[in-house]
């Protein structure tokens, strides 16, 4: 028997103190963006192209539509406000930075808020990844960015037969170490930005230059409190290079990266409102 009081497992509640640290994030947050530029949008909770964004479709929370096309609850908000605002809004406006404050939805009964932002046509990630830490200074909260590099996983797996997208995923460093290259294991266990330099010139022409971008962003970003894990691949079906994560102990405040829909490159992330809230409470 299901209480009147009862709540899905997963959905959010917030009241009093809670909801109150809520929107004190996302007012911190919405007054940054907003002087920097940026403007609001609220999307549909529902969409029909969430299977292009969602690596794990079984994530998905589906419906139908009245003609019985096949819906989806909002898993994913990126690559739905990029194809709104070309698609639907199109000329009737110019303006390329956007944010949005809604949650998203998985299966089976999984609510996320989140404050996202996105920089339409722009490829530089720190132009972004500025923006998060200035949010996370504002709101006293001092977390580790870890920069990724999308391009070196899929680099290396067309190097070495032996490697597969998968071994990346689960971080399979045992099967890094074994091919016994030298210039590979430096790469695992690369760690700190000053220790780029060290490596740059043993690793192949195409991984250098990838390496060279990660060290740009920490510089144009002003990462004091970042680390490097080149080996890291995000789930995302649509970040092709740079991608960043905040954490704090073992929860993720944010992600972000460059992405691409159809020929437009833009670069984006998002906070996780509901971790955040969490740790602010305490």
């Amino acid at each position: 028997m299901i209480l009147e009081h009862e709540i899905p497992s997963g959905s959010k509640l917030y009241f009093g103190k809670s909801a109150k640290v809520k929107r004190h994030i996302e007012d911190i947050a919405s007054t940054i963006l907003d002087a920097n530029g940026y403007e609001e949008i609220v999307t549909p909770i529902f969409s029909y192209h969430q299977h292009k964004s969602i690596a794990d479709e079984k994530e998905l929370i589906r419906i139908n539509d009245e003609k019985n096309n096949a819906l989806s609850l909002r898993a994913d908000a990126t690559i739905d406000v990029v194809r709104i605002i070309e698609k639907r809004l199109g000329s009737n406006t110019k303006q390329k930075k956007w944010f949005y404050i809604q949650p998203v939805f998985t299966y089976p009964t999984t609510e996320q808020y989140q404050v996202g932002v996105e920089f339409m046509g722009e490829t530089n990630l720190s132009s972004v990844a500025s923006l998060a830490i200035e949010i996370f200074e504002r709101l006293h909260v001092k977390p580790l960015m870890q920069i990724s590099n999308i391009k070196i996983p899929e680099l290396l797996v067309d190097m070495f037969d032996e490697l597969s997208i998968d071994d990346f995923r689960h971080i399979n460093i045992d099967k890094f170490i074994h091919l016994n290259v030298e210039w590979l294991s430096e790469l695992v266990y690369l760690q700190y930005v000053e220790q780029i330099d060290d490596i740059i010139y043993k690793v192949p022409e195409s991984i250098k230059i990838e390496l060279q971008k990660m060290k740009d962003l920490c510089s144009e970003a002003g990462c004091e409190n970042a680390v490097l894990a080149p080996m890291y691949y995000a789930k995302m079906l649509y970040y092709d290079e740079l991608f960043f994560r905040c954490i704090v102990g073992n929860e993720v405040y944010a992600r972000g990266g460059r992405y691409k829909n159809a020929d437009l490159t833009s670069v984006g992330f998002a906070i996780y409102t509901d971790t955040l809230c969490e740790a602010l409470e305490q």
